[in-house]
């Protein structure tokens, strides 16, 4: 498996605006310089494990908030985030969403029995 070193690096960055930190100031704290914090969140170079952890501690994430795209068990980091997005929503748009997601769960259950070839009811 390969990891999604864009969608890591675009975890970070978020995570770092989040948190209202500037890349030098992440940087510094994580003991590595300007510019590799800078390809880090490009996705233009691979990051360490100890550099992951480091930026995680850094900005009071976990490394399963940072990781979860490249991860296939990672239900929690999405859910909280899913959460933090309903949140922001007014009753209106939570409407829609809600038929939305309705819509699209029936649609995807219904095609997952049509990839592991059973009946569709």
């Amino acid at each position: 498996m390969e990891l999604d070193y864009k969608s890591i690096g675009k975890r970070i960055k978020i995570a770092r605006i989040q948190a209202d930190i500037t890349q030098e100031t992440l940087s510094e704290l994580v003991s590595i310089s300007p510019s590799h914090m800078s390809n880090i969140e490009t996705g233009t170079t691979h990051v360490s494990l100890t550099t992951i952890v480091a930026i995680a501690n850094a900005l009071q994430v976990t490394v399963d908030d940072l990781l979860c795209d490249s991860v296939i068990h990672c239900k929690e980091p999405f859910q909280n985030e899913m959460a933090a997005l309903l949140n922001s929503c007014d009753e209106y748009e939570i409407r829609i969403i809600r038929d939305t997601v309705t819509a699209l769960l029936e649609s995807l259950r219904r095609d997952k029995k049509l990839r592991n070839n059973q009946p569709v009811l």
